[in-house]
This record gives C-alpha cells, structure tokens and sequence, in this order.
C-alpha cells in the first residue's frame, strides 16, 4: 500500500513489514509511525533494535538472534533492519532466511527502498514476501506530492499561491528537496509565489518548464521556445526531459477537458480551467490526445537515449504542436 494509505488506514502490523519505494523522507515517516504504533516511548529502548544492514557483519545472524529475543516488559520485539536496498547479494540472503523465522508476537521491518516493480538479482524483500508482509511504498506520485506540500505548508504556518502546489506536485524533486524550499520561502512571511519559488528553489527547471508549457498551450510558442533555450543552454543534456514532462502535463489536462461531458481535471488545476478549457473547446479531444501522446514520446526518447539531439526533438515537438493548436 501507498505510504499515506498506511497512515490513514493503520492496518494491523504482524511479523514482517517491508518499507519499499524510493523516496527516503516518507520511509523514515512510515518507521516512525510502526514505531510510534508498536512501541510507547518509555520501553522502545528495551525493545527496538536498529541495524544498519550494509555495515553489519553476519547481518543474518545478527537480526535473527535479536528478533528472536523476548520483549522485556512489552508485549512485542522490534528489530529495523535499515538500508537493506544497499546490501550485496549474500547479506541480502541471509537476511531473507532470518525475515522467514520471525516468532509470532515479535515485529521485524526491512527498508528495502526499491521501486516495488523492480526488477533486480537478487529480489527485493517486498516481492520475496508478496502478502506475507505489510508492504508500504514510499514512492511519491503528484497526489502524494500536492498532499506533501499542503501538510508541509500547515506545519509552516504558511501559504502558497496554487500554481506553486501544482508545479511541486507535477514535478520530480525530492520530498526533501520540497521541504528545503518551503521551509525556506515561508521565512519571506506572505504568499509564496511562482516567482518566490523560480528565484529560490534550486530546481527551477520544474517551473521554468511549466511557463514553457503553459506558454505553448495558450498561443505563444515563440515565448515557449525562449524559455526552452534558456534550459538548454544550463543543461544541454537534462533540460528536454521537464519540458517534455510539462508539456504531457499539460495536453493531459487538455485531452481530460476535451472529452464528452467536459471532463474534470484534479483539483490542484482547478485554477487554470478558466484559460484551459476553451482551448480544449476549440482543439478538441483528437488533437488534445496527439499532443499528450507527442509529449510522452519525446519525452521516452530522451529518457532512454534513443535521440541524440534533446534540443532539437524539443524544436521539432513544440513547432508540431504550435501548428496543430493554431489551427482550426
């Protein structure tokens, strides 16, 4: 289950739990709600046991006497075993040989942060464990990513403009990365903007490249282009995949807008409805879904190294879809 589905839902935590995904801010989050869960504070020192898995000699050894040990004044033993994702391959086994033994009333968990579909030798622990383990996956989608920035933001005592949530949402910096920013901006005491984030951040290529979009989809490629160019000339390598990125983002909510009935977009969007959906009006749903499809196949190209110039295939993609938006 999703991270934030742990936290809503407090399923029932048995013998193993598998803290998998990539992002190391919310599989600290989700250890200290297990431990906050399991463990009251004036007996957690008695009972819990943290080992760091890549530093520790016969790991399996190590974990499969502690989480064999009986709770002293509690009624369970907890043993973490951190950084599993960073073990090599026999570690890793005999790790799996102690998380297979796990005595009934006792609690072991493995952060594993692998994507939970990855395919690696050996095998994560959460596909080694399938239903066996309460799985909590930490890898942040732009739903996770908005409800990040709103608690972030409340915890700050601070406000955002909308388009600020929705490009932290849309984009692929880290939760801590995000939290830097916020952190940061809420010091400036009023509204955090989309300027107050492009001059602070230190990923700016995520709201440069919404202006791109934003700027192609409303008529303006020209403005488009110029803004991409700038990415460019940072990041000659790197800059096409925001933009192409932002772009799908875009046609995304073009193509949802476009369809019978009018569609709905998710809320951090609502915002910009008023200038999306007569354009998606007036391009219709064909021509909203080739520039959505368009967007994602430049933006696989670059991803897995199949164009050589990024630059140019973002020339070429905004020039396609600046004629077919012009057109009637």
């Amino acid at each position: 289950m999703k991270y934030y589905e742990f936290v809503d839902k407090e399923p029932k935590i048995d013998g193993l739990v598998v803290i998998e995904g990539d992002e190391p801010m919310l599989a600290q989050r989700a250890l200290d709600a297990i431990l906050d869960r399991l463990l009251p504070l004036d007996i957690r020192q008695l009972n819990c046991d943290v080992v760091e898995g890549p530093e520790t000699d016969a790991v399996g050894r190590v974990v499969g006497d502690a989480v064999n040990a009986m709770p002293f004044l509690a009624e369970r033993r907890v043993v973490v075993v951190r950084n599993c994702h960073r073990m090599r391959a026999q570690p890793r086994r005999d790790l799996w040989a102690a998380a297979e033994g796990v005595p009934a009333g006792n609690t072991l968990v493995l952060e594993d942060l692998f994507p939970p579909k990855k395919a690696t030798k050996p095998e994560p622990f959460g596909q080694l464990a399938g239903r066996k383990a309460l799985r909590i996956d930490t890898t942040p989608n732009a739903d996770v990513r908005e409800r990040f920035v709103h608690e972030t933001l409340a915890r700050l005592g601070a406000k955002a403009q909308p388009r600020v949530v929705a490009v932290l949402s849309d984009g692929d910096a880290s939760l801590g990365a995000i939290q830097n920013d916020l952190e940061k901006l809420a010091l400036l005491g009023t509204t955090i903007t989309l300027a107050d984030l492009e001059r602070e951040s230190l990923d700016v290529e995520d709201a440069k490249a919404w202006h791109y979009a934003q700027a192609l989809v409303e008529g303006r490629p020209d403005e488009a282009l110029a803004i991409a160019f700038e990415l460019f000339a940072n990041d000659p390598r790197g800059a096409a995949i925001p933009l192409a990125s932002a772009l799908a983002n875009d046609f995304a909510l073009l193509w949802e807008l476009a369809r019978p009935g009018g569609g709905a977009i998710p809320a951090r969007h609502r915002w910009r409805e008023r200038a999306l959906r007569p354009i998606a009006r007036r391009i219709g749903e064909r021509r909203a879904r080739y520039g959505y499809e368009a967007a994602v196949r430049g933006f696989e190209a670059v991803v897995t190294g199949r164009i050589d110039d990024p630059r140019a295939m973002i020339e070429l993609l905004t020039a396609d879809l600046a004629a077919r938006l012009a057109s009637r």
